[in-house]
């Protein structure tokens, strides 16, 4: 809705201010500075009011052209008293608090009631149009680009319009289109734009019958699910009409957020259809069916997720850090990414495989799932090499790199076996073939060469072991204890970074007297005497000999 300007019934312009070439505003960009600082970033419009309203007070005092002090006396601002740009100012923010007011009276919980709508309406006969298009035409750059950009935020309020007066036939994919663009004042449009595209779903839902999935049809008896559902597939064919750059990837992973939430919606209802199902066994395996078709549609689209999470890493990933400032990708980022695919394609595998009746489609995605595990199982011990390799770790990362390569090896003859197979995902798995091929040539190249650097690398480590502690200092420096009587320096200038010399830390080894080591090595070759004769021998005897012995 154009957002209308000025206040007409408060105070009378005359038609000769907007002629008087001695005072000129922008307004287009005081009034979006004033909008983006002061809450309608947010859609705010009380905040947006109450600033407006005190910055009315503060004109009307600076400028001493108050109404009266206890009665009130309107006065209007004619080109006679236009004296300065700030009166310019009074009419224009009269104008927006008139506009912030009847916004803010739209946003009320349950609507505007009669009274409350005939006041709103009031308000915004206050305001006079602004016509941007034309005032796009004049002025510098700057200006041109400004009214350009409120007429870009305009034309969907404008479109709206005619479709529900139905002079435009919007689709449903159209009207998600303008809902996408952003806008200070589009809040309440985008609601309003959501209650349109809910009402046209639920029309379309109610022809809508049954879910096809893989060969199967489950029977949809839910209105709330069949709205759903037809709102995630809007989505779907939204994301593959369009190319894959037309899209921003923040965009289309909002855009999967949004699919998630409405598969999560018709679970949800199906959940609940089926705990109310009572004995109904037909009832309930048509639900468990339809549960299960929908939980392997959200495996799949959270698996085109996170691959498009992956393309976003690895664009970042050879990347340093630009004007921007975006944080670069590592490669143990991927690798966390790869272990999330491989989970879901796990679920995904287990999910097919607990029908009983499998049809030729579900054992085709089944193979599907088991080929995508090794392409990703391939793409992880790759990057898992990468990271090995910059933590200079040479065995493991040419491991890693050449079991990637088999890896990969296998998977591309398994796609290429497929009589119908990928062109993009066969050219994506020889550029992995190669990269692990020249990654591991890389690797094994650099270990020979630190290999033969190790021995060199070590001799001039220990030829530099000192016995003293401070072995690196420079001859003829002396520590401040050694030489108390000496008036020198121990600390350093400020401007230098050479610690102080006050004494040596830890302490230095010093040799010290010990005792000798002896070692008996004739001990064990000596032949001793006996000593048996001289030994005392126990007495035996009976109880006669005890008694005189």
């Amino acid at each position: 809705m154009a957002k209308e300007k000025s206040d007409v019934s408060s105070m009378e312009v005359d038609d000769q201010i907007s002629t008087n070439p001695k005072f000129s505003i922008n307004v287009l960009q005081l009034l979006k500075s004033s909008q983006m600082q002061h809450g309608l970033r947010f859609g705010d419009y009380t905040r947006y009011r109450r600033y407006c309203t005190a910055r009315l007070r503060r004109l009307y005092k600076s400028l001493k052209f108050t109404h009266g002090r206890g009665k009130y006396t309107k006065k209007s601002i004619t080109a006679s008293t236009v004296t300065e740009v700030r009166f310019l100012h009074l009419v224009l923010y009269t104008a927006e608090r008139a506009w912030s007011h009847a916004m803010e009276k739209r946003q009320l919980p349950d609507g505007p009631n009669a009274r409350q709508r005939s006041y709103l309406i009031g308000r915004l006969r206050k305001a006079v149009k602004v016509v941007y298009e034309e005032l796009g035409k004049y002025g510098d750059l700057e200006n041109q680009v400004l009214c350009r950009e409120r007429v870009e935020e305009l034309e969907p309020s404008i479109r709206y319009c005619l479709h529900k007066i139905g002079e435009s036939n919007l689709q449903a994919s159209e009207l998600v289109h303008i809902g996408e663009i952003e806008g200070p004042a589009l809040d309440l449009f985008k609601a309003k734009l959501e209650a349109v595209m809910d009402e046209a779903r639920s029309q379309q839902a109610a022809s809508m019958t049954e879910f096809h999935w893989l060969g199967h049809r489950f029977p949809i008896s839910n209105a709330k699910t069949r709205v759903s559902i037809l709102k995630a597939q809007e989505l779907e064919k939204e994301l593959n009409d369009r190319k894959e750059g037309a899209l921003p990837s923040e965009k289309r992973l909002a855009v999967f957020d949004k699919i998630f939430a409405a598969y999560h919606e018709a679970r949800s209802s199906i959940r609940s259809d089926l705990a109310n199902a009572g004995n109904s066994e037909n009832m309930k395996d048509d639900l468990s069916g339809l549960d299960k078709a929908i939980g392997a549609v959200l495996g799949q689209r959270t698996i085109e997720r996170n691959q498009l999470l992956v393309s976003i890493a690895k664009s970042k990933l050879s990347k340093t850090r630009d004007e921007k400032n975006e944080k670069v990708t590592k490669p143990e980022e991927l690798v966390r990414l790869y272990d999330l695919l491989l989970q879901n394609t796990a679920d995904l595998s287990d999910l097919l495989s607990s029908g009983r009746d499998r049809k030729e489609e579900e054992v085709a995605l089944s193979e599907e799932c088991e080929l995508k595990s090794l392409i990703f199982r391939a793409e992880r011990c790759f990057f898992l090499g990468k990271s090995y390799s910059s933590a200079g770790k040479r065995t493991e990362a040419y491991s890693l790199f050449s079991l990637a390569r088999s890896l990969s090896e296998k998977a591309l003859k398994k796609v290429q076996s497929v009589a119908t197979h990928d062109q993009a995902m066969v050219k994506e798995l020889e550029t992995l073939y190669k990269d692990c091929r020249s990654n591991s040539c890389i690797e094994h190249a650099m270990g020979i060469m630190e290999h033969e650097k190790a021995p060199n690398d070590l001799s001039k480590k220990i030829s530099a072991v000192s016995i003293s502690a401070n072995g690196n200092d420079k001859k003829g420096e002396k520590f401040l204890v050694e030489k108390l009587d000496a008036y020198e320096s121990a600390v350093a200038d400020s401007s230098t970074r050479v610690a102080p010399r006050i004494a040596a830390f830890q302490p230095s080894f010093q040799a010290i007297p010990r005792n000798p080591i002896v070692l008996d090595l004739a001990y064990n070759t000596i032949d001793f005497p006996s000593i048996e004769n001289r030994m005392k021998k126990d007495k035996k005897g009976g109880f006669i000999s005890r008694l005189w012995g």
